[in-house]
């Protein structure tokens, strides 16, 4: 059993402790459900390990995972050459992972058959040369990219974004570069914490050509300057959704909700939580998301391994059934897997 409470280098989520999450198993629900993970990350950094054989472990737990996207992490970035073109280094990793998956020795999964990197928009119209050099990294899988935007004035809230500038998807610059994803099919995941809802609903009817992928529910906040605030903090938060719903152009990812961003203690527990409690903790927030987007536009993520600091790959997905049971047969395999695979352009 693990003996202290855990750590976290980035201040949003836990690091994830296999001995405190192995305290707790349950059987898995609707087990033959064909599942499309739309969100997780492989990396090596900062004494975190997380790479396709972890995926490949934490899949084969027991739900049916017939593929997966890879979502940029700065992870791998290209040490040499031009710094602008850093990120295609993440492309061609998570490629060279999905070759590895391809070979049928980390199980069934097609693991990172869609990815998305990161190109930095702020290049104004010259992130065009890196989107394509990244087309190219990609075999075939590429789909486009993130470029975060989480902001916010808080320091206990902001943490490694502190650097991140104040209104980036309301900048000039940033809009010429993000002007460059359409023209090539791509698309964009916002990464964002929800008090920028607003600027992303902007962006979208503005670009209403270029699919945007909202991350992690909106980011709402619980940390910091927002916490012990839940109610009032839900309600302005659901406006938002509300309000960003109503582009079509917007889909939302189901999910990030077991980082420590949301405010729930569920890490530093005895024991990790089991799929009710999560499910309980996480439900009005998803079904907000539904009822605004509809099934068709929104995913369920695991969004490992960062929510793999408050509970297992088996108990996320067991939550996400219990909330989509009242669901009808066809909504659920749009939140399951119809919805990330027609996103994400994937032949399943």
């Amino acid at each position: 059993m693990a003996s202290t409470l855990p750590t976290t280098r980035s201040g949003l989520y836990a690091d994830p402790r296999e001995d405190w999450l192995a305290q707790y198993t349950e059987q898995v629900l609707d087990p033959a459900r064909p599942i499309v993970d739309p969100h997780h990350h492989l990396w090596d950094r900062g004494g975190q390990r997380y790479l396709i054989e972890d995926i490949a472990a934490d899949i084969a737990s027991g739900h049916n995972i017939v593929a997966t996207v890879y979502v940029e992490a700065r992870s791998m970035y290209r040490a040499g050459g031009p710094e602008a073109m850093g990120p295609v280094g993440e492309v061609e990793f998570a490629n060279g992972a999905a070759a590895m998956s391809a070979s049928g020795g980390y199980g069934p999964a097609a693991i990172c058959a869609g990815i998305v990197g990161h190109a930095n928009l702020l290049l104004g119209e010259a992130a065009r040369a890196v989107l394509e050099a990244e087309i190219a990294a990609g075999g075939g899988r590429f789909r486009g990219i993130r470029h975060s935007s989480a902001w916010d004035a808080d320091p206990n809230v902001a943490h490694m974004y502190a650097t991140r500038p104040k209104g980036l998807l309301l900048d000039t610059t940033f809009r010429k570069g993000f002007a460059c994803l359409a023209p090539l099919s791509l698309s964009f995941d916002a990464w964002l914490f929800h008090p920028q809802i607003g600027e992303l609903a902007d962006l979208a009817r503005a670009f209403p050509d270029t699919k945007i992928v909202l991350d992690h529910c909106g980011g709402p906040v619980g940390l910091g300057v927002y916490a012990n605030r839940r109610d009032e903090i839900f309600k302005g938060w659901k406006a938002s959704i509300q309000d960003v719903a109503k582009c079509p152009n917007v889909s939302v990812k189901l999910g990030g909700l077991a980082m420590r961003l949301l405010g729930y203690d569920f890490h530093e527990r005895a024991k990790p939580p089991s799929s009710e409690e999560a499910a309980a903790a996480w439900r009005p927030y998803i079904e907000t998301c539904i009822e605004a987007f509809g099934p068709s536009r929104a995913m369920f993520e695991s969004n490992f391994p960062p929510d793999k600091g408050q509970c297992s790959y088996q108990v996320i997905f067991n939550a996400f059934k219990r909330i989509a049971a009242p669901y009808s047969e066809a909504e659920k395999t749009a939140l399951f897997s119809k919805t990330a695979a027609d996103v994400y352009r994937l032949k399943l």
